[in-house]
């Protein structure tokens, strides 16, 4: 059994994670990172920036480096109305510039990208292929987690602190013995992918919704393909996917006749993937020697697309709070319950507007009697379009957003 040693013991590395570990070592602080898969490499991840995380990534002084990134930028969301048009909920062209829209991503370069950034730091170490299996414990505080390697190398890592950002299917979660509460969620998402043609050149990037019926679709426009998002049921995959291919690229080209010439591009149901949708939170993130963020904290609904942007700031207020605990080697379950008290506000708001959104939209849609958004949601936004504003800096920035603290911050 190899035994090594560490500062702080990062567990997953997902935005949260690199963010963390990039953080943490530049306040000087070693930081391991350890990342269960060879690669950043997977398809449909979330791949939402959002202005918060723009501004950020400026404050670090990596934003040229980001928007050199493969990107497109999303300026609005719209809800669709029952005569077929789209009403625009939130322009993100009103908010104040540079930060007036959403980035569209690919995570595996965003990750790469800060594990660079990161990388250029002393005392940061990144390790793939290398999954937590277990904690370590000394009477009742976590010391650190047990790993295996893929080719087989087993292990433990010992951290003054262990912070698992590990997902919503989190093992450290689990062997603390924390359960998160739930919260009813009536869909799951499949996602998949559809080619655009040159007679596309001119589409402006934007998420597009259709409902009709008891189904609906959201596509984003990317650089060189549209990523779609079919919403079924909660538990209908198997059936659904009993169905076939065939019926599917039917149900597809039904509510969006523009893709019924594109649709023959997926051949089969492998190339659709479902997202098993959660909404929960922990009522406790931490432990002794052990704090949870991001996903592993907090699940969300992927509706507007804050998972990503939420799992960021987590990660940036641990680092602001717990920088000088961790310089003197004194971290106490005190400075991990500051960092939950600083995030959980807006976690509990952000889901709050989420299960209000499956309450008046998705609801009512798998059960056949959704009829659009709220009337004077849609009168409003059409007479006062300034309105708009007012959610794209909800969902853009969201209830606190974080700062880079001083001492992380770099010049371009």
């Amino acid at each position: 059994m190899i035994t090594r040693n560490t500062g702080v013991l990062v567990c997953g590395g997902g935005p949260a994670g690199m963010m963390l570990g990039l953080l943490l070592a530049r306040a000087g602080i070693e930081v391991t990172v350890l990342e269960k898969h060879g690669d950043f490499l997977r398809d449909f991840r979330g791949d939402t920036v959002h202005p918060s995380t723009v501004r950020l990534m400026d404050e670090l002084g990596l934003g040229e480096g980001f928007r050199a990134l493969p990107q497109s930028r999303l300026g609005n969301l719209s809800f669709p109305a029952s005569d077929g048009s789209v009403i625009a909920f939130a322009d993100f062209g009103m908010l104040p510039a540079p930060y007036d829209y959403v980035a569209m991503v690919p995570q595996w370069d965003l990750l790469a990208f800060l594990a660079k950034a990161a990388g250029d730091e002393p005392g940061f170490s990144l390790h793939m292929n290398t999954e937590a299996t277990a904690l370590v414990r000394d009477g009742e505080k976590v010391v650190g987690v047990r790993y295996r390697t893929a080719d087989g190398e087993e292990g433990e890592i010992r951290a003054e602190l262990t912070v698992g950002c590990d997902g919503r299917h989190s093992t450290l979660r689990r062997a603390a013995g924390l359960v998160p509460e739930e919260f009813r969620v009536p869909f799951d998402v499949w996602w998949f992918r559809l080619p655009k043609w040159e007679s596309d050149a001119g589409v402006p990037a934007g998420i597009v919704p259709v409902a009709r019926g008891s189904e609906a679709l959201i596509s984003l426009t990317r650089e060189d393909f549209y990523q779609v998002a079919y919403f079924t049921a909660k538990g209908s995959d198997a059936r659904l996917r009993a169905e076939g291919i065939e019926r599917f690229r039917e149900r597809v080209a039904r509510l969006r006749p523009d893709f019924a010439g594109r649709v023959e591009h997926l051949r089969s149901m492998d190339e659709v993937f479902v997202l098993d949708v959660k909404l929960n939170r922990l009522e406790r993130w931490h432990l002794d020697g052990l704090l949870l963020i991001g996903d592993a904290a907090h699940a969300m609904s992927p509706a507007g697309g804050v998972g990503i942007n939420l799992a960021v700031q987590d990660a940036v207020a641990a680092a602001a709070i717990l920088a000088e605990p961790l310089r003197r080697h004194s971290v106490t379950p005190a400075d991990l319950a500051a960092v939950q008290r600083r995030r959980q506000r807006p976690t509990v708001i952000v889901q709050a507007f989420q299960r209000m959104l499956q309450r008046v939209v998705f609801e009512p849609l798998f059960a056949g009697t959704f009829s659009g958004p709220p009337r004077t949601l849609l009168l409003l936004s059409r007479l006062v379009p300034r309105l708009r504003a007012i959610p794209a800096r909800f969902v853009g920035f969201g209830p606190r957003p974080e700062h880079a603290p001083a001492f992380a911050r770099r010049r371009p």
